[in-house]
């Protein structure tokens, strides 16, 4: 079994609470509690809240490969309620350690949800 090297564990677990602190202010923004950032699978319902996905959504992260499309469809929209583009919302998806702490500690307003299904 090989070991991360001291530095690189340090910088990782930076990483990992600078994207907790920018989900919590994120959430927070959004009018939902901060600390729901740090439950898993609570977290993905209260973003699909926000963005406003319908709820059916969170059993599609269960499933293999469509779990992938579908988180790119809740943060393309999560992007949407905060007055961002879709390509924002793509970048959430790939890059979330730079874009969510742009979301969370930029200028944005959450807009209320973006998705209007049926």
């Amino acid at each position: 079994m090989t070991r991360l090297p001291l530095p690189a564990l340090i910088f990782a677990l930076i990483v990992a609470i600078l994207v907790v602190a920018a989900v919590w202010k994120t959430f927070t923004k959004a009018g939902k509690p901060g600390w729901a950032a740090i439950v898993p699978i609570y977290n993905l319902v209260v973003m699909i809240e926000i963005s406003g996905r319908p709820m059916w959504n969170i059993a599609m992260l269960f499933v293999p490969f469509a779990n992938i499309v579908f988180l790119f469809f809740i943060y393309i929209d999560l992007a949407k309620s905060f007055g961002k583009s879709a390509g924002f919302g793509v970048g959430l998806a790939l890059l979330s350690f730079i874009f969510f702490p742009i979301l969370a500690f930029g200028d944005a307003k959450y807009l209320g949800p973006a998705y209007v299904g049926k």
